[in-house]
């Protein structure tokens, strides 16, 4: 059987157009009010949210867990059934298109003051309106910024298209007025932790379920859950993907359209705050005071935005030959419903698929390529060294298919030179020498402070070379795995490659269950660019391209070095039990001291996104176990796994071999 979605990995670059062009010579007031007429699902006028409401209170499904739930506690069935309609008035979205004009008018000046330009591909807006009146839309755009819902419904409202409704995070709802603007504005709120309760379950899974199958809009959600802190993509989260499935595998609906949607920033609003984030600062509670303290962001210049809507996926097509709908034929749909392995299995395939093709179609700057090698010279570089290798990275990359916003009208020197001149914040130009800009603050300071002063310019760095690692995560894990594996055979570097893979499966995404797939693309990549040679005796470098490999294993040593240190942590100190956040503290103790010693190089092993990976990989490869004790997680580390994974990884022991067979 063909992997889930393997043809539709291969992503074409579109044309762009720059929607605040038009904004910038018109009347935001007249924009606003203009007549809005998108074309809905099947032409027929969606219900108000009140009647959506009502359409969930009264399902058979709500009615059988209320009355199961009744059973169970004890409480009267019209208890219960208050207490879901105040979890459903907590959670629901009230769409009015006045509110709708309102954010227009409001973000256009928004945007045009804070982006040079947010380009979009009109094809694929296009497929988009075709696909709306055809079959329920799904829009799955990845999460970078607290913009990125704003956008979309803001780009949705400047073609006509049916406004989204949207799944945020609850603590939006709490904000003052800008709470209410949003609910009314498409946006439904989630709790972040819904954990057992049953009958919160219950009514957002139903709630998600009438949207879907009445088709009354499209629903927007980010399938990594989460905003990504580090810019790079994050492991799937399975609960709503399922949600949004549910009515295709019962038979209520014919077909569902995934549309996944990728969002490229040249700048991120909150790239200091998710720097400060990673090295432990608190991240302030949303509130509309914050908002308002926040305005100063409107003073500065964000450069442009891509916005790519991918290609609509059908449900159908990827289940045809995997998922059998019959075993649901003779189960009453007022019954909860119980994913089978094989089902479960699908839904994670195509929530990795989805978010593969985000990353495919990303838009990256120059910037991105700059901080890859800003990262590997920390110590700062000649401004014409710098070019240097940045238009051979940009080669190279073209050749991996990254998709670049490089500007052909201007010339290299005054792209980059733009470039540096927007992330002035981390970067500056002094005597033709490029260094990192430290943070600004009182003095003198501790050792410790020092290092934080560091570090925050090195995380902001890497967060925008995060953007673009899906395009050298696979050929550089292979020419990791030339350097370290036990000879040149195709099978052992394969090996090694697996290892690596399964190690770093929350650092990079990759398709469930296509390790072969992945190193192929990876040593294609390398052999298209003249780096490797392939014979039936294993793989070669070339002596030429040697600078490659040592280029492309560099990217990987921050991950390298924060997955050793934190075992060398493990094995070494006193850890028994321990919860996430005594772990992350305990470490990031022991890391500032090895900084500071000069032991440890890279201040990227303070991401405590990166950390929390590493215990995630431990639990995974079986080195660690975590158990539920007074509502929290523990942890326990079995030390000889973890001196296992340690040697493995400094090439001080084999990883077992596995099994390869070429396509």
């Amino acid at each position: 059987m063909e992997p889930l979605g393997k043809n539709m990995l291969r992503v074409e670059p579109e044309n762009f157009i720059d929607i605040l062009e038009e904004r910038r010579r018109g009347s935001d007031l007249s924009f606003a009010f203009r007549t809005f007429s998108p074309q809905p699902y099947h032409g027929v006028t969606p219900p108000s949210a009140k009647v959506l409401n009502s359409m969930v209170m009264e399902s058979q499904y709500l009615r059988y867990i209320i009355s199961e739930i009744a059973v169970e506690s004890g409480e009267p069935c019209e208890g219960v059934k208050e207490e879901a309609m105040g979890l459903l008035e907590e959670m629901g979205q009230n769409l009015q298109l006045g509110f709708i004009r309102l954010l227009g008018f409001a973000l256009s000046k928004i945007f045009k003051r804070v982006f040079s330009s947010i380009h979009v591909n009109e094809d694929g807006l296009l497929r988009l309106q075709q696909a709306i009146q055809e079959h329920p839309v799904i829009l799955m755009p990845n999460h970078r910024s607290y913009i990125d819902f704003l956008v979309l419904s803001y780009i949705m409202f400047t073609y006509d298209l049916s406004i989204p409704v949207i799944a945020a995070g609850i603590p939006l709802m709490g904000m003052s007025l800008v709470g209410e603007i949003l609910r009314r504005s498409g946006a439904f709120f989630i709790r972040r932790a819904i954990g057992s309760d049953k009958l919160y379950w219950a009514v957002l899974s139903e709630y998600v379920r009438t949207i879907v199958r009445t088709g009354y809009a499209p629903v927007e959600f980010y399938v990594e859950g989460l905003r990504s802190r580090t810019l790079k993509s994050l492991t799937p989260k399975l609960g709503m993907m399922q949600m949004v499935l549910e009515p295709f595998f019962t038979g209520e609906v014919y077909d569902v359209s995934l549309v996944p949607v990728s969002i490229s920033y040249d700048r991120v609003l909150e790239e200091t705050l998710l720097a400060h984030e990673l090295l432990g600062i608190p991240k302030p509670k949303e509130s509309t005071t914050g908002l308002l303290k926040a305005r100063r962001v409107l003073e500065e210049d964000y450069g442009c935005m891509h916005v790519c809507f991918g290609k609509p996926v059908s449900v159908r097509a990827l289940a045809q030959g995997r998922v059998n709908r019959g075993q649901f034929n003779l189960v009453p749909r007022d019954l909860p419903l119980n994913l089978s392995a094989e089902l479960q299995q699908f839904v994670n395939g195509v929530a990795h698929l989805l978010v593969r093709l985000q990353e495919k179609s990303m838009v990256l700057s120059p910037w991105s390529l700059m901080t890859f090698i800003l990262l590997q010279n920390p110590e700062g570089m000649d401004w014409d060294q710098l070019t240097h290798k940045t238009l051979w990275l940009k080669t190279l990359a073209l050749h991996f298919g990254a998709h670049l916003n490089w500007s052909a009208q201007r010339s290299n020197s005054e792209v980059m030179s733009e470039n540096v001149a927007l992330h002035h914040s981390i970067v500056r130009i002094e005597k033709g020498r490029v260094q990192m800009v430290e943070e600004a603050g009182p003095g003198p300071v501790t050792q410790e402070e020092a290092v934080f002063k560091r570090a925050a310019p090195v995380l902001m760095c890497a967060s925008y070379r995060n953007q673009a690692l899906h395009v050298f995560s696979r050929p550089a894990l292979v020419a990791l795995a030339m350097t370290t594996a036990v000879s040149h055979r195709k099978e052992d570097i394969f090996s090694r490659f697996c290892f690596l893979q399964e190690l770093f499966a929350n650092e990079f995404i990759f398709m469930p269950g296509q390790a072969v797939e992945d190193f192929e693309e990876g040593c294609v990549g390398l052999q298209q660019c003249g780096v490797i040679t392939i014979t039936d005796q294993g793989l070669s470098v070339t002596e030429e391209e040697h600078e490659t490999i040592v280029f492309l294993t560099a990217i990987l040593h921050p991950f390298l070095e924060t997955y050793e240190v934190v075992c060398r942590i493990l094995c070494e100190e006193k850890f028994e039990t321990f919860t996430e956040k005594s772990f992350i503290s305990a470490v990031r103790d022991v890391l500032l001291k090895l900084l500071i010693s000069g032991e440890v190089r890279s201040c990227e092993c303070l991401s405590s996104d990166t950390q929390k990976n590493v215990l995630s990989a431990l639990l995974r490869m079986g080195a660690a176990a975590k158990s539920r004790v007074a509502e929290q997680n523990e942890y326990r580390v079995n030390r000889a796994g973890v001196k296992r994974i340690w040697k493995t990884l400094g090439g001080g022991e084999t990883p077992q071999m596995m099994s390869y067979s070429r396509l």
